[in-house]
């Protein structure tokens, strides 16, 4: 990415990302993290549903189709919106690591537009750890995995401590989530929010 803010270059004690031995297998499908989210859930009629899976290493991929509320201009999507599917799949990565992080800083750029009823497809992978920073990368393409690149983004997330999300969430949701009998489900929906 042109222009990356210094906030987004690795440190030099900054060392290689390893992939979680518990970490879901290359090609299978994560899931959403949270029913409720906008970029994942299945619960958000006009969310985005992206559906994304583990790559090799510490990689994912992911698409959305852009709906006609995503639209920012007549018939292209929201810059905000592509953002946001930028953030979701960068924050999905975590989930390779196992390590519940938030989105701490994100620079994006906007290559081309994206229409209404274009699928995007996404790739993203983290390219750095230091301490509990995590430095990651991601491209967003239109007309196939191999298409021109439409959007792209560099992303700091921060590990933090579920407390986090306790301390900071709506009672309701954070209860809901902390029922849920599926451990799997419940550790996940603590895995990307800011």
């Amino acid at each position: 990415m042109s222009g990356t803010s210094a906030a987004l270059q690795p440190p030099a004690y900054a060392v290689k990302p390893v992939r979680h031995p518990d970490a879901p297998a290359p090609g299978e499908l994560l899931g959403s993290h949270y029913e409720q989210c906008f970029g994942c859930g299945g619960g958000q009629a006009h969310g985005l549903h992206l559906a994304a899976r583990a790559g090799e290493g510490v990689t994912i991929t992911a698409e959305f189709t852009v709906q006609p509320a995503h639209q920012g201009a007549p018939g292209l999507a929201h810059g905000g919106v592509l953002t946001t599917a930028l953030d979701e799949t960068l924050g999905s990565l975590n989930w390779l690591l196992r390590t519940i992080a938030v989105t701490g800083r994100l620079e994006t750029d906007f290559v081309r537009p994206v229409p209404v009823g274009t699928v995007l497809y996404l790739e993203a992978e983290v390219t750095a750890v230091a301490r509990r920073k995590i430095y990651s990368t991601a491209t967003g393409r239109i007309g196939g995995p191999d298409g021109p690149v439409a959007v792209r983004a560099d992303a700091l997330f921060v590990e933090v401590l579920v407390d986090h999300f306790i301390d900071n969430g709506r009672p309701e949701e954070i209860r809901a989530a902390m029922n849920d009998p599926d451990q799997a489900r419940r550790a996940r929906a603590f895995e990307v929010n800011p």
